[in-house]
Formats: C-alpha cells, structure tokens, sequence
C-alpha cells in the first residue's frame, strides 16, 4: 500500500506560480512512476505530468507543456509540480498518483487513469484573471 498526500494548493492571480508537494509513505521501495493529474469544475480528469523516479523520464500534458516542471526528492520520498505562468483554465483539483508498474510509460499512455493504483485526496489551485 501506498499512502499519497498533496500540498501546496492556493489562490493565485495569472501569471503567478505554484510549488505542489506530493509526499509518498507506505511501501515506496522500488521505482515507480508517479503523476500529478488535475480536474477542473465539470470536467475530466486530465494528466499534466508523470515522472519515473528511477530514471530521466518525464511526460507531460500537453497543457503542462513550457509551463510546468515535476521533479523529485528521493530521500524525502516527494515529488513536485512547478507551476509557472498560471492561468485561469489551470484552476481545479490537482492530485498526486502512483502507477507502480509504470504500466503508462511501458506502453505509451502515461496518463491513462487504469495504471494508477494509488491516488492523494487532492489540493486546490485557483488562478484569478
């Protein structure tokens, strides 16, 4: 089992940034992929960024795309979303997820909801124009 817990969420106006914080407990001993998605009001839940934590690899959404770094802390067992240039379309809520087989990166959809096992309860971000 793996227990996931977001941070970071706020209030902020356009053009501003954001550091989302997603710590991992449980049984986080081997490399995984992990992944922050996001769900605005009234609509689906959309992949913005995964990362493998035993390698280089990063994926992004094509709305994360120049705007948004995820990165990782491995002794602290966390990782993070960068938000940079925040934009009203971006408020919603953004939860952290683990796919331990990285079954998303192996076959070419990371962001497909049915590799991930484990999810956080979510932190909001809200951008005002």
């Amino acid at each position: 089992q793996v227990q996931l817990v977001e941070s970071g969420g706020g209030s902020v106006q356009a053009g501003g940034s954001l550091r989302l914080s997603c710590v991992a407990s449980g049984s986080t001993g081997s490399p995984n992929c992990m992944a922050w998605f996001r769900q605005g009001s009234g609509r689906e839940r959309e992949g913005v960024a995964l990362l493998y934590t035993g390698g280089a690899y990063t994926s992004y959404g094509d709305s994360a795309k120049g705007r948004f770094t995820i990165s990782q802390d491995n002794p602290k067992n966390t990782v993070y979303l960068q938000m940079t240039n925040l934009k009203p379309e971006d408020t919603g809520m953004y939860y952290c997820a683990a796919d331990p087989g990285c079954g998303g990166m192996v076959d070419g959809t990371p962001f497909a909801l049915y590799h991930y096992n484990y999810w956080g309860q979510g932190t909001q971000v809200t951008v005002s124009s």
